[in-house]
Order: structure tokens, then sequence, then C-alpha cells
């Protein structure tokens, strides 16, 4: 499961949490997450099931994540497939997780 920018889902802690139900990973990742976007993320916020499902996602990937809305509304499966690939909407990502930028280059190929 790779996510629109290259993520993979598998990895995420949000989703294996989720996938295990695991309330004390959820705690780890709200403190974490909180600390790192300056913001009010509680445990039960940690809830994802990856963010191309049809399942439950974090708010941030539901509902503020630009990336995933750009392909979305594309209808790209990642976005290797993107004309304008690489975006500047994506140098956050791959500074922080430069994997997410091998993956798609490797997708693009």
């Amino acid at each position: 499961m790779i996510g629109y920018c290259g993520l993979g889902c598998v990895e995420c802690k949000a989703f294996i949490a989720t996938k295990n139900d695991d309330n004390t990973l959820r705690a780890k990742v709200a403190e974490e997450w909180a600390k790192l976007n300056n913001a009010p993320i509680k445990p039960e916020h940690i809830n994802c099931t990856g963010c191309k499902s049809m399942g439950v996602k974090t708010y941030y990937c539901d509902q503020l994540c630009e990336i995933r809305k750009c392909a979305t509304e594309r209808h790209l499966s990642t976005c290797a497939g993107c004309t304008d690939y690489p975006c500047s909407s994506l140098d956050p990502i791959f500074r922080s997780a430069p994997q997410a930028k091998a993956t798609l280059d490797e997708l693009k190929k």
C-alpha cells in the first residue's frame, strides 16, 4: 500500500496502531505528532486504514492533505503518474521521508 505521496502506509504508525488496535501506540503517535505539528492531536485521532482506502483516515490525511486532494482530483494512483511530478507540494514529504521520493521515482520509470 503506497500512499499518493510515496509513503508506505503499512509502515505508518497510525496505520499499524489501527490495524493492531494498539492504544499504547496510538498514545505515543498522538504525542509525537502533537509536538511535531504543534496541534492538539489525541490518541482517538490516530486511526487510519490508508490514504487510498475507503476506511477511516486520520483527520489530516482525510481533510487537510493537499497531496491527497490533488491526486484524487486528478484520478491518480500516486503522484508518480502526474505530468507535474515532482512538484513543490511534495518537498516537505521528501525532506522528512526521502524513501517516499525513491518510491515515486521508481514508479515513474
